[in-house]
């Protein structure tokens, strides 16, 4: 059986010949996500600003543009409207009402008074034409916990990724590694507010998924450095490290391009629900490999890495491994 093979066994591209490139262009594109952050800002869904989510089926394909409009004119505020799945699933968005939560939760579970009822409203203009089929609502108060236990779940996981890397290598290897993946998160963050794409509790966990990605790609090549480190002791760190990333390409590529396809086709036949998800996902995985090879790698070359890993000691007696 033929092997694909997407990089040849034997590269000798001199990676660290390009890091100063590499650090100008991550260094713009971090100020420019940061300006982004604090003047566009990003498109929090319900789940971080509070409001109702309603789930409709029709009978035939749904005319999305005309539901627009009229969900539009019915002075609900900011509504989205969604197709997804199939061509008869309508997900319709409204921001939370003057009335409050309350409001809304009365009109989802009761159609009581209160406010503006935004179940009852949409059900006087679509009637029983639709199949009302979900509704959730999030009130404020939720939706400002949801952001703190979002940013909370995003530090802890990086600063173990720091008490993990630091105990297993040295903390030069930390520094690279954190390095890589605040860059990662920081410039996730910023394609979300440059597209304005929805930031919600999905996005979330994609990012915690781009942490682990891209560790595990940081990983593999910091192995590989140092297993040469014991090996060509006398070799400039320079060379060991495009050496050691050499090494690794054929694995990165092939690891990355088979996720890529995997996540590609979830982002095209998964649907609305799963989009936001899957696009973090994909940019994620390009930029996880990048900055493995063009950030953290070429920051232990600035920082006063050991070279004798050979003289540590274990418990059984032999070198460290």
């Amino acid at each position: 059986m033929m092997r694909v093979k997407l990089v040849p066994d034997q590269t000798a591209i001199v990676f660290i010949r390009y890091r100063r490139l590499a650090f100008i262009v991550s260094g713009m594109l971090l100020l420019a996500s940061m300006a982004l952050f604090f003047t566009k800002g990003l498109n929090y869904g319900i789940d971080f600003r509070g409001g109702t989510m309603i789930e409709i089926g029709t009978d035939g394909p749904a005319d999305i543009a005309d539901l627009r409009n009229r969900v539009g004119n019915l002075g609900l505020g900011d509504v989205q409207v969604q197709q997804f799945g199939e061509p008869t699933d309508v997900l319709i968005r409204v921001e939370e009402q003057t009335g409050g939560v309350g409001a809304e939760a009365i009109g989802a579970d009761t159609g009581g008074q209160g406010g503006i009822d935004v179940v009852d409203t949409l059900r006087g203009m679509l009637g029983d034409t639709v199949e009302y089929r979900r509704v959730e609502v999030v009130g404020p108060k939720v939706s400002g916990e949801l952001i703190q236990s979002g940013v909370i779940a995003v530090l802890v996981a990086v600063f173990l990724v720091l008490i993990y890397i630091w105990i297993r290598f040295e903390w030069q290897f930390s520094v690279g590694a954190i390095a890589a993946l605040i860059h990662d998160v920081a410039l996730t963050i910023g394609i979300f507010c440059l597209l304005q794409l929805e930031f919600n509790l999905s996005i979330i966990a994609a990012i915690l998924t781009i942490v682990g990605y891209s560790l595990n790609d940081t990983v593999v090549v910091y192995d590989r450095i140092r297993e040469n480190l014991r090996k060509y002791k006398k070799k400039d760190l320079s060379e060991l490290i495009d050496l050691s990333v050499n090494q690794t390409l054929s694995r990165t590529v092939m690891t990355s391009v088979t996720t890529l396809i995997a996540l590609l086709s979830l982002y095209i036949l998964g649907g609305e629900v799963i989009r936001g998800f899957t696009f973090a996902m994909i940019w994620g995985v390009v930029i996880g490999t990048y900055s493995s090879v063009f950030i953290a790698s070429p920051i232990l070359l600035m920082l006063d890495i050991k070279r004798d890993w050979g003289a540590v000691p274990t418990r059984t007696g032999t070198s460290q491994s």
